[in-house]
C-alpha cells in the first residue's frame, strides 16, 4: 500500500513559490521537476477557516455551514461564535481512510480542535486555546510532545504588532518545533497518511508584506526587514527537505495551500458607511473606536431604524435586519431581495478616498454555494477584490482607513 504525505503551507502563494523565490527553494524545486504542479482556486472566501476543511471534506463553505472563523449561532444580534471541529459534520479524508483500516497522523490542521477520535493520532491546529487544553488525540500525546520540544507552539501570539523582532523569533521557533514533532511522528509511528499544516508563511506575510512588496503603500526599500519573507521561505524549504529525507521510498508527496496573498491597501469601515448612508442607526455615537459587537452588547444600536450592519475581517460580512427573522427586524421579507440588491450595488460602488473605483465584488451566498446551511451572511464583500479589508469598528468618523483595527497587518488573502 502506497503512503501519502501532505504538507500544507497556509497562505503559500504560487507567484512567490513557483516564480519569485524558486531559486532559493531547492527542495520544492526538486519536487516540481519530478511532479505536476499548478495554481489552485481557493474558496469564497479564501480564509483558513473553512478552506482547509473544504479540502478535507470536498464540501464548500455553504455545505459545511462555516463561513469564516466566527459564525452566527442564531438570529440574535450578538451570537457570533468561534468555529470548531464539532461544526464539521462530514467525513474528512482521514475518516474515510480509517473506515478502510488505514492509519493517519495529523499535525496542525485548522479546525481540528477539539480533537475527535480517529485511527491514528492528531495534534490540533492553532484554534486550540493553549497547550494546557486537551489538544491532542490520544490525550497522552501532548506529554510526549513536551518531552521532544518543550513547550509546543500552536501559533504565534499577537502577530499583529510593531514588535517585529519578537514575531520573527516566534515564527521560527513555532516552525522548528512543528517540524521536529513531525519528524518524530513520521519516523516513530506507523502511518499510511501523514498531513501537517504550517502557519508560518501566513503569519510572516501579514506581519512583513509591506517590506517585501515594492507596490505596497507602506513599502520602505531600506528597511532591515526587507528580506524577512524570502529568508523565512528558504528556511521553511530546508525544513521540508529534512522531512523528505525521512519518508520511506515510494511515498507520494503533496504540498498544498489554502489561499494566496496580496498587498492590503487599506480598510473600508463598513459600519461607518452604513451609518453615513442611513442603513445603520446608533442611539449614541461612541466617543472612541468601538467594535460592532461591543456596540450591540451595550445596547447602542437602534434596531428600529437599522436595515443592515457588518462585520470586519479580510472580507466583509453584511447582515440584514429582517422582520420575523431578527428579534427587532424591520426589513419586510417581501422586500428582502430588493434591499439586498440595493446594498450590493451600493457597496460595489464605494470608491477610494479620492473617488476612484476600487473594484469591490459582492456575493450572495445562495448563488455561489451548492447548499446554504446554518446562518450565512446575507452578503459576502470583497472590498477592492480583497486589496482592502473590512473594518467593523465604529467611532473614527472615517470610511477609509490605512490602519487595521485589530493591529498592524500588511497583507490580505487571494
Amino acid at each position: 500500500m502506497e503512503r501519502l504525505v501532505v504538507i500544507g503551507l497556509d497562505c503559500a502563494d504560487p507567484k512567490l513559490i513557483f516564480r519569485e523565490m524558486i531559486e532559493d527553494l531547492p527542495n520544492i524545486r526538486s519536487l516540481m521537476r519530478e511532479s505536476t504542479y499548478g495554481r489552485m482556486k481557493s474558496i469564497i472566501p479564501p480564509i483558513t477557516v473553512p478552506a482547509w476543511m473544504c479540502m478535507m471534506t470536498g464540501k464548500d463553505p455553504g455545505e459545511l455551514g462555516i463561513y469564516g472563523f466566527r459564525n452566527r449561532k442564531d438570529y440574535s444580534y450578538d451570537s457570533l461564535s468561534l468555529a470548531n471541529s464539532r461544526m464539521v459534520r462530514y467525513p474528512k479524508v482521514w475518516d474515510r481512510l480509517g473506515m478502510k483500516g488505514l492509519t493517519s497522523i495529523l499535525l496542525g490542521i485548522p479546525l481540528t480542535y477539539p480533537p475527535k477520535p480517529l485511527r491514528g493520532c492528531l495534534i490540533s491546529g492553532f484554534l486550540a486555546p493553549d497547550t494546557d487544553s486537551d489538544y491532542t488525540y490520544p490525550r497522552g500525546l501532548k506529554e510526549e510532545i513536551r518531552s521532544w520540544v518543550g513547550e509546543y507552539m500552536l501559533d504565534v501570539s499577537d502577530f499583529r504588532t510593531e514588535d517585529k523582532d519578537r514575531v520573527i523569533r516566534d515564527i521560527y521557533s513555532m516552525t522548528h518545533k512543528r517540524f521536529e514533532v513531525a519528524k518524530r511522528l513520521i519516523t516513530g509511528r506507523r502511518w499510511d497518511f501523514f498531513m501537517m499544516v504550517e502557519m508560518g508563511l501566513d503569519r510572516i506575510y501579514h506581519g512583513f508584506w509591506a517590506y517585501h512588496d515594492p507596490g505596497h503603500p507602506k513599502h520602505d526599500p531600506g528597511s532591515p526587514y526587507r528580506d524577512v519573507i524570502r529568508e523565512y521561505t528558504a528556511y521553511l524549504d530546508g525544513k521540508i527537505g529534512e522531512m523528505l529525507d525521512l519518508i520511506p521510498d515510494g511515498t507520494k508527496v503533496m504540498i498544498i495551500s489554502d489561499h494566496g496573498v496580496q498587498r492590503m491597501s487599506g480598510g473600508i469601515s463598513i459600519n461607518e458607511w452604513f451609518i453615513r448612508n442611513g442603513y445603520l442607526t446608533l442611539k449614541e455615537y461612541p466617543r472612541e473606536p468601538t467594535g460592532m459587537g461591543d456596540l450591540i452588547r451595550k445596547g447602542m444600536v437602534d434596531w428600529s431604524k437599522t436595515i443592515a450592519w457588518g462585520e470586519g475581517g479580510y472580507y466583509g460580512r453584511v447582515f440584514l435586519n429582517v422582520r420575523g427573522r431578527e428579534p427587532e427586524g424591520i426589513v419586510p421579507p417581501h422586500e428582502y431581495e430588493r434591499v439586498r440588491d440595493e446594498l450590493r450595488s451600493a457597496i460595489e460602488a464605494i470608491p477610494d478616498e479620492f473617488g476612484n473605483p476600487i473594484g469591490t465584488v459582492v456575493y450572495k451566498p445562495d448563488q455561489i454555494y451548492r447548499a446554504v446551511r446554518n446562518i450565512p451572511p446575507d452578503l459576502i464583500v470583497y472590498f477592492g477584490n480583497l486589496t482592502w479589508r473590512s473594518l467593523g469598528t465604529v467611532g473614527t468618523g472615517e470610511i477609509h482607513r490605512h490602519e487595521n483595527d485589530t493591529g498592524p497587518d500588511d497583507a490580505n488573502h487571494a
